[in-house]
């Protein structure tokens, strides 16, 4: 995705964009392929409301009417006994809009409900934390109890950052609460694609020059022109984009250092797996919701008769068998959810990614677009864009890349 925001930028602007691309489908880790018959993405990919750069490139591809966004933010979340309760926003401003269900929250008790608010209070006025600090580090330094970690922070916060809260950065953490929960009332709001991404990103790529798939650039050699050597041939262009995870632009660059590209090996993949669960039954009474304590951490109801479970920083489980991983997560739903006991399981799908997001270690430098290589800039979720490894990193560092080879055109 961060290659197509990049491609369409400079499409839009004038230039003669090639998009190569290692697979047959476009998107990368934001695609769809078929499964037993059925058209499943490669992941739950979900964005918010206040992903604005992400909105903007699907409607540039075309694509917007096909975007599902709830009109206010609302997730049911499960306990381990199957016990229910609710976050809804309310017609408040920030912060208070979160504030009556959360009083009403059946998950925590009253000390967990004041740990827990404080901690938001402080995150609000946005101290300084440390850049080495992580999460878990900060949360027990905010007197953040069991309670509080396991039925709040946990479900939230490991699903959006996609690692452990003892591996992910406190700076990151603290954007995230505060930009989708604490300061605008509607940011919340999650949505996700009524079509299959493929659709979209196939939409994304249609008014490019030329779109070269299974076809992988190996070696990327910067001068007057850049030269991208593929297996068959090589290809000579002014300026180029990689927008590779960290490790193939180590291979592609040879010593990225030499280009001004900080470590890359500070980068860890952390898996996603979801298990998409078609049954017998109508639909369910949420658009999405969290279980506690689970190893399926969200689900979203894409149809009736259809859900999608997301298990997030998942490596174990990943690694388990696709009709076990199916069984174990079905018997998990039917367990918790009431109007799934007597359900009949009719298929199911899995899909994993073991490099799901890419999490730099606490405190390391994550690179710009701008390379010493005036005409050679790089783009990816895991650049630095001022938010997390998302859909709407991925767009805005395709944007910056983009945006910072244009300005090194125009000043020749």
């Amino acid at each position: 995705m961060a290659g197509l925001a990049a491609a369409q930028t400079l499409q839009q602007a004038g230039f003669t964009v090639d998009l190569f691309e290692r697979s047959r489908l476009l998107g990368g880790r934001a695609t769809s392929f078929e499964v037993d018959g059925r058209v499943v993405d490669n992941g739950q990919h979900v964005y918010l409301a206040c992903c604005t750069q992400f909105i903007d490139f699907v409607r540039a591809a075309g694509m917007g009417r096909f975007l599902y966004q709830q009109d206010r933010f609302a997730v049911e979340v499960y306990s381990a006994e199957g016990t229910r309760s609710a976050l809804r926003a309310a017609d408040l401003p920030p912060p208070f809009h979160l504030l009556a269900s959360f009083v009403f929250y059946r998950h925590l008790g009253w000390r967990a409900k004041g740990q827990i608010a404080r901690a938001l209070i402080e995150l609000l006025r946005t101290p300084e934390i440390p850049a080495d600090e992580t999460f878990a580090c900060w949360l027990d330094r905010a007197g953040q109890g069991e309670e509080a970690v396991r039925a709040f922070w946990d479900p939230f916060l490991v699903p959006a950052l996609n690692a452990p809260l003892d591996r992910m950065s406190a700076a990151e953490a603290a954007f995230v609460v505060c930009t989708a929960f604490l300061r605008d009332r509607d940011a919340a709001r999650f949505g996700y694609a009524l079509v299959p991404l493929a659709r979209i990103m196939e939409a994304a790529a249609s008014r490019l020059h030329a779109v070269h798939r299974s076809v992988a650039v190996s070696k990327a050699e910067v001068g007057n022109r850049i030269v991208l050597q593929t297996p068959s041939s090589r290809h000579e262009f002014d300026g180029a984009v990689l927008a590779v995870p960290p490790r193939a632009l180590e291979r592609m660059l040879g010593d990225p250092a030499a280009l001004g590209i900080p470590p890359l090996h500070v980068y860890e993949p952390f898996a996603i797996m979801d298990v998409h669960l078609w049954h017998d039954r109508s639909a369910l009474a949420f658009d999405f919701a969290a279980l506690l304590e689970s190893p399926v951490q969200w689900i979203f109801q894409k149809a009736p008769g259809y859900l999608c479970c997301s298990a997030s920083a998942a490596s174990d489980l990943a690694r388990m068998p696709s009709a076990q991983a199916a069984t174990l997560v079905w018997d998990e739903l039917r367990r918790r959810l009431p109007p799934l006991r007597e359900a009949t399981l009719l298929q199911s799908a899995v899909t994993r990614n073991p490099e799901g997001t890419y999490l730099c270690a606490p405190g390391a430098a994550r690179p710009g677009p701008q390379t010493s290589a005036r005409n050679l800039t790089i783009a990816g979720s895991w650049t630095a864009t001022g938010w997390p490894d998302t859909m709407e990193s991925a767009v805005r560092s395709g944007k910056a890349a983009a945006c910072s080879l244009m300005e090194a055109f125009a000043a020749r």
